[in-house]
């Protein structure tokens, strides 16, 4: 996908974001990667893997938080304003 020029890659979270930067380049954005089940598992669930999340991303310029491949059915829009909130004030 890098290869391909693109300036930002998406990425499911299957893959760490700091190994995805590693392969991609430090250059590029990336778009990643919370998997839509921890937000079923409930809110501390959901917050422990958004912050696991984070923390791969270092703080660096370019991550765009988001969920897998989207919000699945029946997940409590409670837990998705907690994972919210949190990614809003650790990017400060």
């Amino acid at each position: 996908m890098a290869a391909a020029g693109g300036d930002a890659i998406g990425v499911d979270w299957r893959i760490p974001l700091d190994e995805a930067w590693a392969v991609v380049g430090h250059d590029r954005a990336i778009q990643g990667n919370l998997d839509p089940i921890a937000l079923l598992a409930g809110r501390e669930v959901a917050l422990t893997m958004a912050r696991e999340v984070l923390a791969r991303a270092a703080g660096r310029p370019g991550h765009i938080f988001n969920v897998g491949h989207g919000i699945l059915p029946g997940t409590d829009p409670d837990v998705i304003g907690a994972v919210v909130e949190l990614v809003h004030e650790y990017g400060g």
